[in-house]
């Protein structure tokens, strides 16, 4: 898997040092890993809001102005569940991370060999993390789990992604989108890709997702029920 990695500190010889632990464990794993750096949280806040697809995220507790922990419960309000290491000086600060989920605290001076394990505890974590497919909506990276998805209607050269809890327009083809989800998602129309965990029922035209009601193409009535009974 390639992993995308944001290190935020402010003391830059530990933003090398930690970098190199990463990059070192990257390439012994076999990982592909994108490296972000960033000297502040108000630096890594600026960059997140345009792209907020990060796995795992080091953040240094002590920093000026907004703190590690502060900035965790800022990213943590985006149902982000990337795996959050907590790097620090001070043992008082651990208790806090349990309100952000954290995944571990690293005391400084880090070693290298606390820093890999905890790098590979949270690979195996992100590893069995349901699927997911990552999407560009409205200046933003946004990773949406199959598993939240209900269908996906084209519109042109435009597709509206339908979830539990948004609808997100994006300039995709329907085509593009359904190859790069699982194959939970069934084609029952030129227009529509529908999630089959979330059908409520299949008539000979149409199928339901919970009250909606949306066209079925020709010829795929027993083909649907088949997909649909394997998938439930």
């Amino acid at each position: 898997m390639k992993y995308r990695i944001a290190i935020c500190d402010d003391e830059q010889n530990q933003i090398e040092y930690i970098t190199s632990i990463v990059a070192s464990w990257s390439a012994h794993e076999g990982h592909g890993c994108e490296i972000r750096t960033f000297a502040s949280a108000e630096a890594f806040l600026f960059e997140y809001e345009e792209d907020k697809a990060y796995d795992i995220l080091l953040l240094d507790v002590e920093m000026k102005n907004i703190n590690g922990i502060e900035l965790a419960k800022r990213i943590r309000k985006d149902n982000n569940r990337a795996e959050i290491i907590f790097i620090t000086s001070h043992f008082e600060f651990v208790g806090e991370g349990y309100e952000v989920d954290a995944l571990h605290y690293l005391i400084k001076p880090i070693s290298v060999e606390k820093l890999t394990q905890v790098l590979t505890k949270a690979a195996e974590k992100l590893s069995v993390e349901p699927p997911s497919v990552v999407i560009s909506c409205e200046g933003e990276t946004v990773k949406l789990y199959e598993s939240d998805i209900l269908y996906v209607e084209s519109f042109l050269h435009y597709i509206v992604i339908h979830t539990k809890d948004n609808e997100y327009k994006i300039k995709e083809n329907i085509s593009v989108f359904e190859n790069k989800v699982s194959d939970v998602f069934y084609r029952i129309h030129r227009s529509y890709l529908v999630s089959l965990k979330y059908i409520t029922r299949i008539s000979r035209t149409s199928v339901n997702i919970g009250n909606t009601e949306l066209p079925l193409s020709r010829g795929k009535y027993d083909n649907i029920n088949r997909a649909f009974i394997e998938h439930n």
